[in-house]
């Protein structure tokens, strides 16, 4: 069985966030060296019994779908993380359990982060959005860009609005979630739901007892009845630094979290690295907008995290995006993944830059992290005064914002 990358995600919700806001944070650990983009999708409507291509196939599409802003790996369709104009962020995480995942192709879980997105308006109708296309469609395929071998998972999600959060964990088409009002919450590449299960497929207690994992008669709990035998179900390491705490729990404390390579938040090992970030404010008062702040980059403890922030006009980032190759992407042609072509993006390729001096000389690399941070700063500083102004924000000024943050790096790197 594959390994599933240690990837987390987390949510604090008041008291434990700060003055009334909603804090979300997903690192996303997947091979070494892929890219991830940050990549925008403006509102739609679509034409009748049209479909939409997915990563590997088609199904029917929305007749409108929401507008969106993603971090996806650039060889793909769907999306590791991401946030919709109505304050709903979701984010999945792959899973090892004890029923194998299908090889064979159906939608990715990372497919479905972006469905969810597209079509579901708060975090409950992006999890019947989901569920309902999970028992239609099945999961299954090939997690990474890989010929040589099929690297398939069951998914769990984290989704997310201003007023709750649901966890869901699913095994082929059963799943199990759990809504979240308070508090912290962690999901990481091990299932975590155990007797407290607000929602679930009908079938699935039926379905447990018949593969002889539970027997009917103890108290149904999911983790236990789903985990491979080896796995210690022990709680993930993003749990620990959230729970350890005390103060109030806020953007920076998030991002701080999401650096922290001690702890194993932030991944840096031979397989795997952290690839891409991302925090996201989402106020419980509804008059100030939600933002999100992507990296675009990998290793958070050497990246700027960036705001984005809805509205009518925003302007697209070219820099971020990776080169499209159209139909003759060896992600689309069968068999796949014959060949890797470089899928780098302006901003990734800056970064590079900035990852080997940072990486190898102390001096300068401590003076450009420093540098680095203090960038970060000012945009942080720039976003509280907009969450704390009384009125919304000036669409002209933040249509450009995450543009301009990526222009800013890129010139910065140079």
């Amino acid at each position: 069985m594959p390994v599933a990358p240690p990837s987390c995600c987390l949510v604090a919700f008041p008291p434990r966030a700060k003055d009334g806001l909603v804090v979300f944070g997903k690192n996303s650990a997947r091979p070494r060296d892929e890219v991830q983009e940050v990549v925008y999708f403006s509102a739609a409507n679509h034409e009748p019994e049209s479909k939409v291509e997915c990563t590997y196939i088609s199904i029917d599409q929305a007749p409108r779908t929401h507008a969106i802003v993603i971090s996806r790996p650039a060889w793909l369709w769907g999306a590791e993380m991401g946030a919709n104009e109505h304050g709903v962020c979701i984010a999945n995480e792959a899973m090892n359990a004890r029923e194998p995942a299908a090889e064979t192709e159906a939608l990715l879980g990372m497919d479905l982060v972006r469905l969810g997105l597209e079509r579901g308006s708060t975090a409950k109708e992006a999890l019947d959005v989901i569920v309902a296309l999970l028992e239609e469609h099945g999961q299954g395929g090939n997690y990474y860009e890989d010929a040589d071998a099929c690297h398939s998972f069951q998914s769990a999600y984290l989704i997310v609005d201003r007023e709750e959060a649901w966890v869901l964990e699913t095994i082929g088409k059963y799943w199990a979630a759990e809504k979240i009002t308070e508090g912290v919450r962690c999901i990481c590449n091990q299932l975590s739901l155990t007797t407290k299960i607000d929602a679930e497929h009908p079938e699935l207690r039926s379905y447990a007892q018949s593969q002889g994992w539970w027997t009917g008669e103890d108290e149904f709990n999911f983790s236990e009845v789903f985990s491979p035998a080896d796995d210690h179900l022990d709680c993930c390491a993003g749990k620990d630094s959230l729970e350890k705490q005390e103060e109030s729990i806020t953007v920076q404390t998030m991002i701080d979290i999401l650096r922290d390579k001690a702890s194993g938040v932030c991944i840096d090992s031979e397989s795997f690295l952290t690839t891409a970030s991302v925090v996201s404010v989402l106020p419980q008062n509804t008059s100030s907008p939600c933002i999100h702040y992507f990296t675009g980059t990998p290793d958070p403890s050497r990246s700027i995290f960036k705001p984005f922030i809805f509205v009518d006009d925003v302007k697209l980032v070219p820099k971020a995006q990776s080169p499209c190759f159209g139909d003759n992407d060896p992600a689309k042609k069968e068999p796949r993944f014959q060949e890797k072509p470089d899928r780098r993006h302006e901003l990734y390729k800056a970064h590079e830059w900035a990852r080997a001096v940072i990486a190898g000389d102390q001096e300068q690399g401590q003076k450009l992290r420093k540098t680095m941070l203090e960038l970060e700063k000012q945009g942080l500083e720039a976003m509280e005064e907009i969450l704390t102004s009384a009125g919304p924000p000036d669409p002209a000024e933040v249509g450009d914002l995450f543009y301009d943050c990526v222009d800013t790096e890129i010139k910065f790197f140079k």
